[in-house]
């Protein structure tokens, strides 16, 4: 259902890849209330994946961007707002890469050089989008910047790696940066911490179905979708919500406020039960 909550609006989509990414869904979902869009993702992302079939179905403009490139960047926003006729509304960054989580390279035995290209492509990226943004004045005001985050940013989780570090500035910097922009334009800058979601990049983590499974537990209302997460996106896009800026907000069915649910319960007094079975025998 369509409310035209993003009618006459206009906004940047970072990283749609195919059907199972958020931005994906977040750029149907804001195609669908009245939004204008550009497409865009690095080269190589635009070679592997789906994004022209996602531009024809939005009548959506497709720039690609290397977004560890400033030069890029600029040519970006350049381009969407010669597109645009203008400024335009909304950003969603949908950005993470980590060499290190690739080649399972273990947090404690890190590679450096990895570790920089994890930071710069995941959370940097941000500060340089928003930096050429304002640089440019190419956002309206009471415009709005959407990052997606995890809950690693605050709480260690096993594997997630030098992800963790990258979420953690990447949250920091929607907060400095939208002290700045909020004064100066009332632009707001919130990130999203999501549920683990099965997206392309999702599932490259290391025991991802048993990190799902437990946070689906432990959640009264279950773990958030990826259309869910769109809904949500798009509320924040809106004129409905102009007046909340430099939040993390959590969207993952209540996980980040548990310590301990009924449905996880059970299942270890299970596990418990056969291990104790097992040692009888």
């Amino acid at each position: 259902m369509s409310y035209n909550l993003l009618k006459g609006k206009k906004g940047i989509i970072f990283g749609a890849l195919n059907e199972s990414s958020i931005a994906w869904k977040v750029a149907e979902r804001a195609y669908d209330e009245g939004a204008e869009i550009v497409l865009t993702n690095a080269p190589f992302a635009i070679r592997m994946g789906e994004i022209d079939k996602l531009a024809k179905k939005l009548n959506a403009a497709v720039i690609s961007c290397d977004v560890t490139s400033l030069d890029d960047i600029e040519k970006l926003i350049k381009n969407s707002m010669e597109q645009f006729g203008g400024k335009f509304d909304f950003i969603l960054h949908s950005i993470g890469m980590s060499p290190n989580v690739r080649k399972d390279i273990p947090y404690d035995n890190i590679n450096y050089a990895n570790f920089l290209k994890t930071l710069d492509i995941s959370a940097l990226s941000l500060h340089k989008i928003l930096q050429t943004c304002r640089n440019y004045d190419a956002i309206n005001e009471w415009g709005s910047v959407v990052a997606l985050s995890y809950i690693a940013a605050q709480r260690t989780l096993d594997l997630y790696n030098d992800m963790a570090d990258a979420k953690a500035i990447l949250e920091s910097i929607a907060r400095s940066f939208g002290y700045i922009y909020g004064r100066e334009k009332f632009i707001r800058i919130n990130t999203i911490s999501q549920s683990p979601t099965r997206t392309t990049a999702g599932s490259r983590i290391d025991a991802f179905d048993s990190l799902f499974d437990f946070t689906d537990r432990m959640s009264p209302l279950g773990n958030a979708t990826a259309d869910e997460c769109a809904d949500y996106c798009v509320t924040l896009f809106s004129d409905l919500t102009k007046k909340v800026t430099m939040q993390n907000l959590f969207h993952d069915g209540g996980f980040s406020s548990m310590g301990m649910s009924q449905k996880a319960k059970r299942q270890y007094e299970k596990s418990f039960e056969d291990t104790q079975e097992k040692e009888k025998t």
